[in-house]
């Protein structure tokens, strides 16, 4: 066996004690499991890896549509271990919303190096001895799930999945995610001793990919990877999924020819706008599925040759429209600006609504807001006051009046600093009586001074004003780097302004023209 000279002398000695031990005791079974467990795992068996560049890439298109950097890394780190061997490597963790396919790009990059390929779920672990294993003291004892995967592929250089990394939690029982820095660390995972094992195992040559939702990750442990984000499909994107990968797959699975049924861009189209609400494919796969399944069942009941599948067809196959997509304003109105929102889902728009009510010159917020959005609204209401003669506003209204901002859609909850623009310029377009252009959406953080702060998810912002109808955007100044990751298709649709100061915003958003 390929091991350490120390750790094949401490193994020679278990074997020496067994062999004058009586069978019959239960300390023979601990020391014989023991020593079965050592001789089952790897060490220094590799499995031949596959080099080729052109059939890798042709691997990860048949399998996934997109996602460009990811199979650019994979690429890379094929070519790195062609010219070097296998090499010192950082861990990949892909970031995004359920569904956009993190999971299964795991198993397609073990199958384009000609790796074994195994999951580890993570999800709610919260004891560190299922990663490092029990010491054989106790009962029962067992190694982690690191040995045992090691054991089931049978080579020392497999690619390992961590799912759900971000939903490990911590209990009396110890914290998993500190136990999982040995592993995923490449300086020190070389060494790495499982609590059973007791004995140094090398996992230096295995390929560690982690996935997680969020990047509510410990800062250390996120230390050692490197962070790929993926961000939810367009509509375009989702489109050709459905049409070159979902349709077909869900076809075969079903027996259907092309001759029996026909998914068309306008049905698909359709199904996505009105029927799924998500960032990934999960819920458009589930409404295909549906289809595919009732056309199955009226093929058998009527023996008709085809089904007839169009948009005025749709609803008898999946019920009524469960979704509508916000649309922007027909009109120009005095204290309602239209701001874009990042959800779990992809991106929104929501309106934000001011109006006047007598009091004292505060101000009430409603619509289930987070404290983030709270003290967003707060800040944008501070700056108002403190420029009333620059921005031609009566103080005394302000005196005698509060002003009363609410966000529809009471029952969703909101958060993040993202709408600090739009509600400043609600409450201006309310204070001045000049309404607001219903063409324009807005997205950036306010402060106290009037600075336009950057935020994040632009991407999925800027399609759900293209899916909106919204022609003109305001964006901080600063997530101008992020427009190159915005597909060309929606940038091309869109006018895009970056704004530095909110006085940029209110210029461009808000009519000159007083309404009585």
């Amino acid at each position: 066996m390929k091991i350490p000279k120390k750790d094949k002398e401490k193994l020679l000695e278990e074997v020496k004690k067994l062999k004058f031990m009586n069978p019959m005791s239960s300390e023979s079974g601990v020391i014989r499991t023991y020593i079965e467990w050592v001789m089952s795992l790897p060490f220094g068996k590799h499995k031949k890896l596959n080099f080729d560049l052109k059939k890798a890439i042709q691997t990860l298109d048949d399998k996934h549509y997109g996602l460009e950097e990811i199979k650019d890394v994979i690429l890379e780190t094929i070519a790195v271990q062609k010219r070097v061997g296998i090499s010192k490597k950082s861990i990949l963790c892909f970031v995004g919303p359920p569904g956009v396919g993190k999971t299964s790009l795991g198993k397609s990059i073990a199958t384009a190096m000609g790796r074994p390929f195994a999951r580890i779920a993570l999800g709610g672990l919260k004891d560190e001895s299922e990663i490092r294993g029990h010491r054989r003291t106790y009962i029962g004892a067992m190694p982690g799930k690191i040995i045992q995967t090691m054991k089931k592929v049978k080579y020392s250089n497999p690619v390992i999945l961590l799912d759900e990394i971000d939903k490990m939690s911590q209990d009396w029982r110890g914290d998993p995610a500190s136990a999982m820095l040995e592993v995923l660390d490449p300086e020190q995972n070389k060494f790495f001793t499982d609590h059973y094992m007791e004995i140094e195992y090398d996992l230096s040559n295995v390929m560690f990919i982690a996935t997680a939702n969020s990047l509510d990750i410990p800062l250390p442990l996120a230390d050692r990877m490197e962070i790929i984000h993926i961000s939810g499909y367009t509509e375009n994107e989702k489109l050709e999924i459905a049409q070159n990968y979902l349709a077909p797959d869900l076809m075969r699975d079903h027996g259907l020819e092309k001759s029996e049924i026909s998914f068309s861009k306008n049905v698909l189209k359709h199904i996505i706008d009105y029927y799924t609400r998500e960032s990934g494919v999960r819920e458009l796969y589930r409404q295909i599925l549906k289809i595919c399944r009732k056309a199955v069942l009226k093929l058998s009941e009527k023996g008709t040759k085809a089904v007839d599948l169009d948009i005025k067809h749709i609803q008898q196959y999946l019920g009524i429209k469960k979704f509508k997509h916000n649309e922007k304003m027909q009109n120009n109105t005095i204290g309602v600006a239209t701001g874009l929102a990042w959800t779990s889902v992809g991106g929104d728009i929501l309106y934000i609504e001011s109006v006047l009510t007598q009091g004292k010159g505060d101000i009430h917020i409603t619509g289930k807001l987070g404290d983030v959005m709270q003290e967003s609204a707060k800040a944008a209401f501070s700056y108002v006051k403190a420029h009333c003669k620059e921005l031609g506003i009566d103080e005394d209204i302000l005196k005698k009046n509060d002003i009363h901002v609410h966000v529809p859609e009471g029952a969703v909850s909101k958060n993040g600093p993202s709408a600090g623009i739009t509600i400043c310029t609600s409450i201006v377009s309310l204070l001045t009586n000049r309404p607001i252009k219903s063409n324009i959406a807005m997205t950036g953080e306010v402060t106290l001074v009037g600075n336009v702060l950057p935020i994040g998810g632009l991407k999925e912002k800027l399609i759900a004003a293209d899916r909106s109808g919204i022609t003109d955007i305001l964006i901080p100044y600063e997530n101008e780097k992020d427009l190159a990751k915005v597909p060309k298709e929606i940038k091309d649709k869109l006018n895009i302004k970056l704004v530095k100061k909110v006085d940029e915003v209110f210029k461009s958003a808000i009519e000159n023209e007083v309404r009585h």
